[in-house]
């Protein structure tokens, strides 16, 4: 029965493909192709009568890397039981993922499917990938997200010069922060400082003065000495890439500026004025100077460690888990693993974790704005040698794999009555793991014994899912994740999303040329200036001088001349 209705909601978009499938007309459209062979439609189960083969590309991470299981019993053999399609996967390293899928579409080599792409610009000058937004018609899952969501306008930051997008984004009903800072509730306790309070309105300045406070307490009571550094952060030194990483990032959007991880691709710092309506570099701001002189002073005071932006991600935890620091970032995938660290180090009942909302600046803003994430690209190659009609078929599959709930559910937390059920809690129907299970990917923690769900199988990895409605996206919170929602919702604000000027290939070929220098010398001053190597007063006219040498202003010129051209 299920397949017979399936087939009669493929005939039924087809035959009225605008109406009752979502398609966007604005997007630009190919002809009409029919469906033959397999069943599909809007939330239903994509399923090809004959097996079939695509190719896809893997970003495989070391800390949970793919295992053979996967695709004899795990996410895999999942979805080909399910939709008769078999995923031919190539596998990369996901520290060069983006150098190896590059070098894939300039040889012809690519797979037909390319999930976990941040940034397709690279790629589209070449014809190497599919311009997407001329399929959408094909995609009744994607376009009715599109529809109830309201997500054109989202989709118009992607859309590249010629008007068309070539990267199916992951997409939010709203944005969500992921990144925050949790800290030693007991221990600030203890000093005299109460952490729930102060979040509701603190700044990075004001948590500067509070944990000043805090290491004098530590000091007096010998729990570090005056030498000794209380906070030393993860996510900013291998990982942050030379950038200054999560750490940055957040404190950069809370004074205006674009910083750590959210520089790459930023042709240096370039933000848009709303009152002006204009772009500028917000990397020679005053609101930059700000930025950095407050940055600077948790170095200069002997609370932020140095190395926090040079050392690996494991030094930072152990440092926290093991007591020597009281602060550092967090994020929902990592809450669980560092409550289940403390545990083993500290002991359960000797501390007391709390995760706050991180602080503000000169505005409440929360870092993520954009209700897009990571995407999809599908390579010309798949065109090219499955023709239009298989092409299509394809992308009714990648419709269902990424857009469809079924999916979601699938790829996140397995099959329903395998690793998970509902319960009811409080009379609501909520998704739990059964007994004997856990899983880091979705911040599920359980006993040393309990199988991860995303080691053993695949489930809850980075690569196949990602966006959808808030309750989807949400529903492996745990309550004390909620509440921090809750709490983002009280003290924070979430920012415009800044338009998109789209430059040409010879446009976007020339700002390349010119950011790459500048985010280099722009990420190299920003750590010094931290880190106190640069004096934030004496070098600021040199940082700027260096900044005009390598073209900040020409880059502002041009991006505002594309801008103002599309108007």
């Amino acid at each position: 029965m299920k397949k017979v209705a399936a087939t009669m909601v493929a005939v039924t978009c087809l035959a009225s493909l605008f109406v009752s499938c979502g398609g966007n007309k604005k997007a630009g459209t190919k002809g009409s192709v029919e469906a033959k062979g397999y069943s599909f439609g809007a939330e239903t189960t994509f399923h090809s009568d004959e097996p079939v083969t695509y190719s896809i590309s893997f970003s495989d991470a070391a800390w949970y890397a793919m295992q053979p299981e996967w695709e004899s019993e795990g996410i895999f053999k999942d979805i080909e039981n399910l939709t008769n399609v078999h995923l031919n996967i190539t596998s990369y390293d996901s520290n060069d993922y983006n150098q190896k899928i590059n070098l894939a579409i300039n040889s012809g080599s690519a797979t037909y499917i390319i999930p976990k792409v941040y940034d397709e610009s690279p790629y589209v000058a070449g014809g190497g990938i599919v311009a997407v937004s001329d399929y959408i018609q094909y995609m009744p899952n994607f376009t009715a997200f599109v529809e109830k969501y309201n997500m054109n306008p989202d989709l118009d930051t992607i859309r590249q010069n010629d008007g068309k997008f070539y990267r199916l984004p992951g997409m939010h009903q709203a944005a969500l922060q992921d990144y925050t800072i949790e800290v030693r509730e007991d221990i600030f306790e203890a000093a005299g400082y109460n952490v729930r309070e102060l979040e509701k309105d603190w700044t990075w300045e004001s948590l500067h003065d509070v944990l000043l406070g805090v290491k004098k307490y530590m000091v007096a009571n010998g729990l570090c000495t005056e030498k000794d550094y209380i906070w030393s952060d993860l996510w900013c030194g291998e990982s942050g890439k030379g950038t200054g990483g999560n750490l940055l990032k957040l404190m950069g959007a809370s004074y205006n500026v674009v910083s750590g991880w959210a520089m790459d691709g930023s042709n240096g710092g370039i933000k848009f004025d709303a009152n002006k309506k204009e772009f500028y570099s917000s990397s020679v701001s005053d609101d930059y100077k700000k930025f950095i002189t407050v940055a600077n002073s948790f170095v200069k005071d002997g609370i932020l460690d140095p190395e926090t932006f040079t050392q690996a991600d494991d030094v930072a935890n152990n440092k926290f888990y093991s007591g020597k620091t009281v602060i550092k970032s967090t994020n929902r995938s990592s809450m669980a693993n560092d409550v289940a660290s403390m545990d083993k180090i500290l002991g359960a009942g000797n501390y007391k974790l709390y995760v706050t909302a991180y602080p503000s600046g000169t505005n409440k803003n929360l870092a993520e704005t954009s209700r897009l994430e990571c995407g999809v690209m599908v390579s010309q190659k798949a065109l090219d040698e499955l023709g239009e009609e298989g092409f299509v078929k394809m992308l009714r599959f990648v419709d269902w794999m990424f857009y469809s709930k079924e999916a979601y559910s699938l790829c996140k937390w397995g099959p329903q009555g395998k690793t998970w059920d509902y319960q009811t809690v409080n009379g609501t129907q909520v998704k739990k793991l059964l007994p004997g299970y856990k899983c880091g990917g979705l911040g599920i923690g359980g006993a040393e014994s309990d199988t991860d769900i995303r080691l053993k199988w695949g489930y809850a990895g980075g690569n196949y899912f990602y966006g959808h409605s808030t309750a989807e996206s949400t529903d492996n919170f745990t309550p004390e994740v909620q509440d921090l929602y809750a709490r983002y919702g009280k003290y924070k604000t979430v920012a415009t999303v800044d338009p998109k000027a789209k430059p040409s290939e010879d446009e976007r070929e020339q700002l390349n040329l010119w950011a790459v220098p500048l985010q280099d010398n722009i990420n190299a001053w920003t750590l010094k200036f931290i880190t106190g190597q640069k004096d934030i007063n004496k070098d600021w006219d040199a940082y700027l001088s260096d900044c005009k040498n390598l073209n900040v202003d020409k880059i502002v010129d041009l991006t505002n001349k594309i801008y103002k051209a599309q108007q």
